[in-house]
Order: C-alpha cells, then structure tokens, then sequence
C-alpha cells in the first residue's frame, strides 16, 4: 500500500487498529466473564478490510 493516503482513509484505517483489541480485564471481571471475546477482532493476514 502506498505510503501516502487521503485523510479520510487514514482515519478510517486508525478507527480499525484501535477496534481491533481484546476485551479488557475489567470487562471480563464486571461480566463474570460472560464477555471473553470482541466479535470485532480481525487477523491482518486471513480478512480483508472493505474501507
């Protein structure tokens, strides 16, 4: 991908890196683990993004 973007494709792509983390600790505990997992999380290698 070439280094230089449109502002609007730059901040969707920053939107996806930040929505792509696990759950956090705190989460699990105030859910008595009922949420372990973001239905969110992607690989980079195996799904593509649709921006």
């Amino acid at each position: 991908m070439s280094r230089n973007k449109p502002l609007g494709k730059k901040l969707r792509l920053m939107n996806r890196i930040k929505s792509n983390r696990r759950v956090p600790g705190w989460v699990m505990l105030r859910t008595d683990r009922h949420v372990t997992q973001n239905p969110k999380r992607k690989n980079w290698r195996r799904s593509n993004l649709k921006l």
